[in-house]
């Protein structure tokens, strides 16, 4: 019960931080200044507003149903995983999924994957691969390398990807996209890591079909694929 609140309660706020993020996604930040003005409160708002301006009230209806929808959804995949995984690992699976659920709702708004939230995945990753890490191997000097060859892997292929492509379209893969990859290389280790890269450019082909466009935000197929293959390791 504690998970599934505490997933709703961050999936609330997804909707929140990513529109807030949105307002400064062409400033020139740093590292700081980015997590200030995200979570910062605004000093007032005043009350003709709320009671007159139709649009700003639409808006903030639509907002709170964008919020309820991500509550509901982050909270189902935290009682997953608290079903599923050791009552050790939870807390640490719970971070990856949460950070992954940001990301995913940034790339889609905004087609930027933000070194605000993937530098610390990827350093989580190896922490998790050094104090507990049952998905990576059985012994922690295992675990510690199949995250470390994982997280190169997940840079070098996409790397190398986005050099041969760079030509035809330099758009194919952003430097989030290959920061990401390395992240979750990192949590999932080196034999995950290639069934996500394939299994997410399949699903970035389905939606680039549907939606008939050919270009988009991989960050959302590359979460999806992430999580597909991390329930599949435990069922």
């Amino acid at each position: 019960m504690l998970y599934i609140t505490l997933g709703f309660l961050l999936g609330f706020f997804i909707p929140y931080v990513v529109r807030r993020y949105f307002k400064i996604k062409n400033e020139p930040l740093s590292f700081a200044a980015e997590l200030y003005w995200i979570f910062h409160i605004n000093k007032h708002i005043s009350k003709q507003k709320y009671i007159t301006n139709q649009k700003y009230l639409q808006l903030k209806n639509r907002y709170f149903m964008r919020s309820l929808g991500w509550g509901i959804i982050t909270s189902a995949v935290f009682f997953l995983i608290s079903t599923t995984v050791p009552p050790e690992e939870v807390p640490w699976l719970a971070f990856f999924v949460i950070m992954l659920l940001f990301l995913s709702e940034i790339d889609r708004r905004t087609e930027l994957l933000p070194d605000l939230l993937t530098y610390p995945l990827l350093i989580s990753g190896f922490l998790y691969a050094a104090f507990a890490g049952s998905l990576l191997a059985d012994s922690t000097v295992a675990a510690a390398q199949n995250s470390a060859l994982g997280a190169l892997f997940g840079y070098s292929i996409t790397t190398l990807t986005s050099l041969l492509l760079v030509r035809k379209n330099a758009n194919n893969f952003g430097n989030g996209d290959v920061k990401i990859l390395a992240a979750i290389g990192a949590w999932l280790g080196l034999t995950n890591i290639p069934f996500i890269i394939l299994l997410s450019c399949v699903i970035f082909g389905i939606i680039c079909f549907i939606y008939k466009k050919r270009t988009g935000a991989f960050g959302p197929a590359i979460v999806l694929a992430t999580l597909l293959i991390l329930f599949l390791l435990k069922y």
